[in-house]
């Protein structure tokens, strides 16, 4: 019996077609993941296959798997949800963790090269349990080590280049902005400057004089950050600096330095933070042009560039892994940092929220 109490909350049911529709739904679902991780299972152990075409088969069984993954969790908290984001971020805690703890992980050998006269070489994907379940290189080194310290140096080299560029640029922008006049002019000269530098050149020239470091290569992969940084930080600052509360602050008699600390920056900040997000797919990608080129880090350590790079000379053609392997991992890994910098837009910057 429904109750005529407005106050008093109507829940009916849900109505058979709905539950048969979602029951359906999730019996697809179901469907779809299971097959979809099986297909992928079979791949990943089939040895006898040729290595491209279990990667093939391994993605589209992902991709199916992803599919009914997406539909499970729709029947199952009653909206869409974007299942690609969420598995953005599980592989990018699963990349950080491992890269963090890969001197401590059960891996094998990844740079002794001496060591590796041991093993097999160009030993071809094993699958799980393996003594080499990625296969090893032209040295005997082991693929899957390798591409866990290569995650270690890539994401070090990245993350330390946006640390830089964002302090230095975000305080630069927030100082042009606020103080302006022949400061403004001046920065912006020199902003625009080395945005008209093309980056590739840039980073070539720096890296045939830098030493093949991960500072240096850091410090090198920051230039590209600061002038992206100095311009988004000083276009937040002026369009802050103008509120009322700032104008408010002033006119009670606040110092400069308070009113940049205390009322702009935390406005400025999270802007930037979710450019910075952006960024440090675009260093592991510059990072490992470098490398790939060989002028970033040298072999034997790893990073993903110079592993892809041990595909060339028709390496590829015969032992295409040696390539596969790091390849999706930096696609995976610059995939995931722009989604999410893409949500840290949207939520963060107010002139994005509007598009």
């Amino acid at each position: 019996m429904l109750t005529s109490d407005p106050a008093l909350p109507v829940t009916l049911p849900a109505s058979a077609p709905t539950r048969d529709r979602r029951r359906a739904g999730g019996l697809v679902g179901a469907g779809l993941l299971v097959g979809g991780l099986v297909l992928a299972w079979c791949a990943w152990e089939m040895t006898s296959l040729v290595t491209l075409v279990r990667v093939l088969l391994l993605v589209a069984g992902l991709l199916v798997a992803i599919n009914g993954l997406g539909r499970l969790a729709q029947v199952v908290c009653g909206k869409p949800v974007d299942v690609v984001f969420c598995l953005a971020m599980a592989w990018l805690t699963l990349l950080l963790a491992a890269a963090a703890l890969a001197p401590w992980l059960p891996l094998g050998n990844h740079a002794d090269s001496v060591a590796g006269l041991s093993s097999p070489i160009f030993a071809e994907p094993g699958g799980l349990g393996a003594e080499h379940p990625l296969g090893t290189n032209n040295y005997g080194l082991d693929v899957l080590s390798r591409t866990v310290h290569g995650a270690r140096t890539s994401l070090v080299v990245a993350l330390l280049a946006v640390l830089i560029g964002t302090v230095v640029g975000g305080l630069v922008g927030l100082v042009s902005g606020f103080v302006r006049g022949a400061t403004d002019r001046v920065v912006g000269i020199l902003a625009n400057t080395l945005l008209a530098v093309p980056p590739l050149i840039l980073l070539i020239a720096l890296g045939t004089v830098l030493e093949p470091s991960v500072r240096a290569i850091a410090f090198a992969l920051s230039l590209l950050t600061i002038p992206s940084m100095v311009r988004l930080a000083r276009a937040n600052t002026i369009t802050v600096a103008q509120r009322e509360y700032v104008l408010a602050a002033r006119a009670i008699g606040a110092g400069q330095v308070r009113l940049m600390l205390r009322e702009v920056l935390p406005n400025v900040l999270l802007p930037v933070l979710s450019l910075a997000i952006v960024m440090i797919s675009v260093l592991v990608v510059a990072e490992a042009s470098l490398s790939f080129l060989g002028i970033g880090i040298e072999q034997p350590e790893p990073t993903w560039g110079n592993m892809i790079a041990e595909g060339q000379g028709g390496v590829m053609e015969k032992h295409p892994f040696i390539v596969v392997v790091p390849g999706i991992c930096l696609f995976l890994t610059v995939f995931s940092f722009n989604l999410l910098g893409e949500k840290a837009q949207k939520r963060w910057d107010p002139r994005s929220a509007k598009l």
